[in-house]
């Protein structure tokens, strides 16, 4: 019986020992976000080839909606998911002609021709209903949305995968969820797609391996960072603009786990948050690596948490920013 306790605390002790050293690992590499834009991406161009400067996500909305669209590599996915979208826009504009609206493509970074792609579209559209951002280095999907939402002009912001997964018209539903929150007084509020009404179809189709990662995933989002959301990954997600300032000002996280770093910074302001079922369909295509993009998330959880917890990180007020 004393082996088997001297085991027990030696097991304890090793733990322990282990969270420590975790600890320090992720209060040590905790870099701060570099959020200075690069000249180039202080401009977007005009349909005449001429540069105008983005605005900020500071200055007083212009525009009913922003279309906040991240793409890497897009260029073969991106125009099906383009031409609904903005056909879905012209439409509501011509029903609704006080209905204003603004599509941001963030190039981060792509090696393909994703930018002039989607410059075509800015061509037939115009700069006023469509520009282009590109990114100068690759930052990563979180970091493309921030730079794409700190550049926008709309009352209230979408997030949308280029690939087209979630059918757009379903901005309808993330709406509906918005108003369902009346945020008031400070117009605070956070409305996301979900995906969680189609697991148990998906867990059909997917093997026990990947089932494994996709439940260990929520279990760690749900133990570390975010309670009370089925599905944090999903890339539709709509913001009021006070919402988003709030978030993205204080986002570190710049890859794949970025997601659950914003609902967690909403959580820790107490910004109601909705979660609307939406339709989505996988596209060919990803760019997430099954196991090693897991794994990097996995550990960006962790650290998530653990970062906020030594105070490597902090809840930051609405600066401006270069």
């Amino acid at each position: 019986m004393d082996f088997l306790c001297e085991i027990v605390q030696g097991l304890v002790a090793l733990a322990a020992l282990g969270f420590i050293v975790v600890l320090i690992i992720a209060h040590v590499t905790a870099g701060m976000v570099n959020l200075t834009r690069h000249e180039k991406e202080k401009y977007f161009l005009t349909a005449t080839g001429e540069k105008e400067l983005f605005p900020s996500l500071h200055d007083p909305h212009s525009r009913e909606l922003s279309v906040v669209i991240p793409a890497y590599n897009e260029e073969l996915r991106m125009p099906v998911m383009l031409d609904e979208a903005m056909e879905y826009l012209e439409n509501r504009q011509k029903q609704h002609p006080s209905f204003t609206y603004e599509v941001i493509v963030v190039d981060d970074g792509s090696k393909d021709k994703t930018t002039e792609v989607a410059m075509r579209y800015s061509r037939k559209y115009g700069a006023e209903k469509f520009r282009v951002l590109t990114l100068v280095r690759n930052r990563g999907k979180g970091g493309a949305v921030r730079m794409g939402t700190m550049s926008s002009r709309g009352r209230v912001i979408l997030m949308a995968d280029a690939d087209g997964a979630t059918k757009f018209a379903d901005i309808d539903k993330v709406e509906a969820g918005i108003n369902d929150l009346n945020p008031k007084p400070e117009n605070m509020a956070i409305s996301c797609g979900s995906r969680a009404h189609l697991e148990q179809e998906s867990v059909a189709q997917r093997s026990m391996f990947r089932t494994f990662l996709m439940y260990g995933f929520h279990f760690l989002v749900w133990f570390f960072c975010v309670r009370g959301i089925k599905d944090t990954q999903c890339g539709f997600k709509l913001f009021t603009r006070e919402a988003a300032l709030k978030t993205f000002s204080s986002l570190h996280v710049e890859r794949w786990a970025f997601d659950v770093e914003l609902l967690y910074i909403a959580q820790c302001f107490k910004i109601p948050i909705a979660e609307v079922a939406v339709n989505w369909t996988e596209i060919e295509g990803s760019k997430l690596v099954p196991f090693w993009s897991w794994l990097q998330m996995g550990r960006d959880l962790v650290f998530i948490r653990l970062r906020y917890f030594t105070g490597a990180w902090s809840l930051q007020s609405s600066n401006k920013t270069d």
